[in-house]
């Protein structure tokens, strides 16, 4: 989900050295008080930017965002520093000067405000082929009005019981709802959808309960992303994951039936969701959400907010909003993405318009083909250094994956995030997308399905593409030292393993990186040799890559992290005290099982792993286990959501089952 829109934790600097900027600082902050100063009040999460005031001016306040990828690559007060992309979002008028500094002038029409949509019905007569692509893309189902069209889940009067309580799943007066009960019971009404492809969640809010109607509480008041979703392949209900804050352990949790803990995990859906997950103007994203939208900006932007709302979005301005005191003023933006996507979105649902911006101009006239970067009269970009191509180029592309893409997730030693949603940030981590576009892997106008469909050797040739010294069978031996054709002289295998979280599989990162990585090696975190060798351990990788390709690891770091130097190392990824990195012990183990097999000590750690303290990794593991051994582990009365009283008898009880699969030579293997 989007981290919100942000405009509290931002850099806000002074541009020009001449020029002065004011905006008001993130609330529990300290305001500045005095013309000139500036204090820098860290972040509290790591890797974000610091928050700089700048009061030195009178008149011009702003708010500055920079390309996030770019910043973390830069050192700073270095001349890149200063050449960072970034989105200023300017309260009072643009000052003259950076008219004066931007090569592209502002322009007459636009591509970006309300009126220049003309939604995706409009596309179908010219693009009837990607229309009906589009038309069974998850990013069309991304999110949608709850009806008998769009819901998966079975609302028939299904139940389930979690920690203690119990959830019932119904249909009321046409519309569909979800009841809450242990000690007390609350009814919440379903308003829309979030996915179709793996799990599907549902957006609504309490109608019923023991808060009296006019308290108003938070799920009283606003759609929410209410607690249990359906996980569509299986055919149940399930907690949900990844959204309201990272997974915890167990008894850390969200209690939905707990008031106090869910109003602690409370998730707004405009509020924090709805901007990627819908199709706004980007003319309303840059006005509430600038600092997502300048996470990979590849270009400066100024934008006239006041300007914009006063001629696009006049009723979300108060009166004499010209004169409001900063603190309000931020308030002002601050709130504008809690404002409903129903409210005023071209579509809800991610459609064309999301990524070729407004189209009406191209729908009217089609010789005026569609702008792949923003324009506006309240709109400036490039410099005279760097003026501003419209086009489709390189960046504009990718920007147009990025700008929902991109974020911040817990990560692994070597940078890259442990889960999913955030590619285009993970992308920028490595070197290739200097060169290399989001849409030379991905179609965007057709859907990736269950599984990724292009073959291996499909794969192999994208990245031969630009590395053409690998074109030869002889170059790809020397280079992977494995027999071509084989799962070890894959690219993807050793550049891009899998070691991401996705919705319930384990995927490859978009971080393209080396098998070498120190990072990941000397941390004891996933590597791609003993993903698919794991039966070797560590010392063995180690020789290979010294041999191979000569390089060298810190041996102190080596001693520190890994308890068993001789054992096998994804043996190791399994017990070791990041769920992250378990969560993919147990995934390369699951695929992998011919060369484990006869392992006994491997085998009891996988079972074990039904018992993890996170639910997502008991998630993933069982799912892997009854592929692999054709067990269904619920019909043998095991939940992944129980609680840990809950685990003891059932898997007590499929120890002897589950070990009597694994020594059974014809169940199932992965690999």
């Amino acid at each position: 989900m989007n981290e919100g829109n942000g405009f509290s934790s931002l850099d806000v600097e002074s541009e020009l050295p001449e020029q002065h900027s004011r905006w008001p600082l993130a609330l529990g902050l300290m305001l500045v008080i005095g013309i000139t100063a500036v204090i820098i009040v860290a972040m509290i999460k790591s890797g974000a930017p610091s928050v700089a005031y700048s009061a030195r001016d009178a008149g011009a306040r702003r708010l500055t965002f920079h390309n996030q990828s770019l910043k973390a690559k830069t050192r700073p007060g270095t001349p890149q520093a200063s050449r960072i992309p970034r989105i200023n979002v300017w309260w009072d008028d643009i000052p003259e000067r950076v008219h004066a500094q931007t090569h592209q002038v502002s322009h007459i029409s636009s591509n970006i405000h309300p009126g220049d949509y003309a939604g995706p019905e409009a596309c179908r007569k010219c693009h009837l082929k990607n229309y009906d692509s589009w038309s069974h893309h998850p990013h069309h189902w991304m999110n949608a009005v709850a009806d008998e069209s769009t819901v998966v889940g079975d609302f028939s009067g299904t139940s389930m019981s979690y920690l203690g309580g119990k959830a019932t799943f119904f249909t009321e007066n046409g519309e569909y709802r979800m009841r809450l009960e242990r000690e007390e019971s609350r009814t919440y009404a379903i308003h829309e959808t979030i996915g179709s492809r793996f799990f599907q969640y549902y957006i609504g809010k309490q109608i019923d309960g023991p808060e009296s109607p006019d308290a108003q509480t938070d799920p009283q008041k606003y759609d929410h992303v209410l607690p249990l979703g359906y996980w569509i392949d299986p055919g149940e209900w399930v907690p949900i994951v990844n959204v309201s804050q990272e997974e915890a352990p167990d008894g850390q949790r969200m209690d939905p039936f707990n008031a106090i803990s869910y109003q602690a995990n409370f998730a707004q859906y405009a509020d924090a969701c709805d901007q990627c997950h819908t199709t706004p103007p980007l003319g309303d994203l840059l006005s509430g959400n600038a600092n997502q939208l300048a996470r990979e900006v590849p270009r400066n932007i100024q934008w006239a907010v006041a300007d914009y709302l006063e001629a696009e979005r006049p009723d979300w301005l108060p009166s004499r909003h010209r004169s409001l005191p900063d603190e309000q003023a931020a308030d002002l933006l601050n709130s504008l993405d809690a404002i409903p996507a129903s409210e005023h979105a071209v579509t809800l649902g991610i459609s064309c318009e999301s990524c070729h911006l407004g189209c009406r101009e191209h729908v009217e006239n089609p010789k005026i083909f569609p702008s792949f970067f923003p324009y506006s009269p309240h709109l400036l970009s490039g410099s005279i250094d760097e003026p501003t191509d419209l086009g489709r180029t390189h960046e504009n592309v990718n920007w147009a994956c990025g700008r929902c893409h991109s974020g911040e997730r817990p990560q692994y030693a070597g940078g890259m995030s442990t889960w999913n949603s955030t590619e285009y940030s993970d992308a920028m981590r490595g070197s290739c997308y200097s060169e290399l576009k989001c849409t030379d892997c991905h179609n965007p106008h057709q859907a990736t399905g269950h599984e990724w469909s292009s073959t291996p050797a499909e794969d192999d040739a994208r990245c031969i593409k630009c590395h053409q010294h690998y074109a030869s069978e002889e170059s790809q031996a020397a280079h992977t030292h494995h027999q071509v054709g084989s799962e070890g002289s894959r690219c993807m295998n050793c550049h891009m393993p899998r070691i991401n979280e996705g919705l319930q599989d384990i995927v490859r990162t978009h971080m393209i990186f080396s098998p070498t990585n120190a990072f990941m090696i000397q941390s004891n975190h996933p590597n791609a040799c003993n993903q698919c060798h794991t039966d070797k351990s560590i010392d063995w990788t180690i020789d290979y890559l010294k041999q191979w390709y000569a390089v060298e690891f810190d041996e102190g770091a080596i001693e520190e992290h890994y308890a068993d130097r001789t054992q096998s190392a994804a043996l190791g990824w399994l017990q070791s005290r990041g769920e992250a990195v378990r969560k993919i012990g147990a995934d390369a183990l699951l695929r992998t099982r011919s060369r484990w097999e006869q392992n006994t000590t491997i085998q009891d750690a996988l079972i074990n792993a039904l018992d993890d303290p996170y639910l997502i990794n008991r998630q993933f593991a069982s799912r892997g286990l009854e592929d692999l051994l054709g067990v269904q582990l619920k019909e043998r009365g095991y939940r992944f959501y129980m609680t840990p009283e809950e685990r003891k008898e059932p898997i007590a009880e499929l120890r002897q089952t589950l070990r009597a699969a694994f020594a059974n030579p014809t169940a199932k293997s992965n690999e």
